[in-house]
């Protein structure tokens, strides 16, 4: 999704807030970083929005008590489950595997997808059967890929993508896209014919990470790079940037399958790509498909990812992975451009992270000269590449249904979110 815009630092509202009184995350991610690796095995937000805390011994559970969060006797400490996923990444690769770690049963899930060989899976459940009980094997339908093709998309030679969100070192806009949308260098347009050219890639990671930069020709993301579009001319004003939870409720958007959400349902996964294996992704159970790639990932207005990609669709449902909007602004050294807070004047990440129960956050139209005409085209059904003009017939059709299944679920998101829809 292209967006737009500058925004101001806002304090830490942790400081000095009791447990009690923080985001359901805070608290769960604060409680794992002080008692330890050895005597938690991560956290996670219940479906009442009550952080939940794995421990591994009875101090550890006390404590968790006192601080608000309800603890969990484990087994095996996160030392135990990162200690197994090591041993998974020292055996030789397998395209079509992926893994993370699965806080609320304390185990290790493998997946592997239908391109894996009997021989191969045979192969990576000897390892696992090595390392003990706590790593589960699980064989999963369709393929493990990542999403090229365009949400709101953005063109090059390299493939269609979705611009995720806008971010700035201070000089110059860029957008925060997927990595193996393109090598660095490719050039990016708005229009099929190479005629609105949007900018060039640079600073890219994949695999091993799954982002990349794309600054703008104009060195500017315009106005409105706050907003996120969610269908509709709609859009999402994002106000800061968090690490995601396990048990948090997301919201994906994309023009091949629309808004949608999910649940995130693990964090630090490993997926073996046929392009390269990819690491420290967020799991989910939202739907994704071919062109949602590079696009937005958010709750409460808060950036957490951008999609990496997964397997199965929008209508047998499937896992989707995001990298990390936190660890990508860290290692390209930008900041999210946010919504404006009363007073401020610049633009950077805001730390509050949102809570079990999310709403997708304050709404805005999709304003801005530079981007209204361009999201306009970009949602033009008609922008989908010379090459599937042989099936037109087809696409006519296929385009018709997902656009009445994305305006049913826009519908639906505000009448459920009609608070916050503006």
């Amino acid at each position: 999704m292209v967006t737009n815009a500058v925004a101001s630092e806002s304090p830490d509202p942790s400081i000095g807030v009791p447990y009690s009184a923080r985001p359901a995350t805070s608290m769960g991610t604060d409680l794992v970083s002080r008692l330890g690796t050895s005597r938690t095995a991560g956290s996670w937000v219940d479906s009442a929005g009550r952080p939940v805390v794995a421990v591994t011994d009875e101090k550890a559970a006390d404590e968790v008590e006192r601080a608000g969060a309800r603890a969990k006797m484990v087994r095996h400490s996160m030392s135990d489950l990162k200690s197994a996923t090591a041993t998974l990444r020292s055996a030789p690769r397998v395209p079509g595997t992926a893994w993370a770690l699965d806080y609320k049963s304390n185990e290790v899930v493998v997946r592997g997808d239908s391109t894996v060989s009997a021989s191969d899976w045979s192969r990576l459940t000897d390892v696992a059967e090595g390392i003990g009980g706590f790593v589960r094997m699980e064989r999963t339908e369709g393929t493990f890929t990542t999403r090229v093709n365009g949400a709101q998309p953005i063109l090059s030679t390299a493939g269609r993508c979705s611009a995720g969100f806008n971010v700035t070192d201070g000089t110059t806009d860029y957008i925060l896209t997927a990595g193996h949308c393109g090598p660095d260098g490719s050039v990016w347009f708005a229009d099929d014919r190479g005629r609105k050219q949007v900018g060039s890639s640079l600073k890219g990671s994949f695999p091993g990470d799954d982002y990349s930069l794309v600054k703008y020709d104009s060195g500017r993301a315009g106005e409105g790079a706050d907003v996120v579009a969610v269908g509709g001319g709609k859009g999402v004003r994002i106000t800061g940037v968090a690490d995601a939870e396990v048990g948090q409720k997301i919201f994906r958007s994309g023009s091949t399958s629309g808004l949608r959400e999910g649940e995130v349902t693990a964090l630090n996964a490993t997926v073996n790509y046929p392009e390269g294996t990819v690491t420290g992704l967020i799991e989910t159970n939202v739907c994704a498909e071919p062109g949602d790639s590079g696009g937005p990932m958010f709750a409460d207005g808060i950036a957490l990812g951008v999609t990496s990609g997964g397997s199965g669709d929008c209508t047998a449902g499937g896992t989707t992975f995001f990298q990390p909007v936190t660890k990508a602004l860290t290692e390209l050294g930008v900041k999210l451009i946010v919504a404006k807070q009363a007073g401020g004047t610049g633009a950077s990440p805001a730390p509050a992270a949102s809570q079990g129960a999310a709403s997708p956050g304050s709404s805005a139209p999709v304003t801005g000269e530079d981007v209204s005409g361009l999201l306009t085209r970009l949602t033009d059904p008609r922008n989908v590449g010379p090459g599937l003009l042989v099936i037109a017939g087809s696409l006519v059709a296929l385009v018709a249904t997902r656009w009445i299944r994305a305006e049913q679920d826009r519908k639906a998101y505000r009448q459920h979110y009609s608070a916050t829809w503006g």
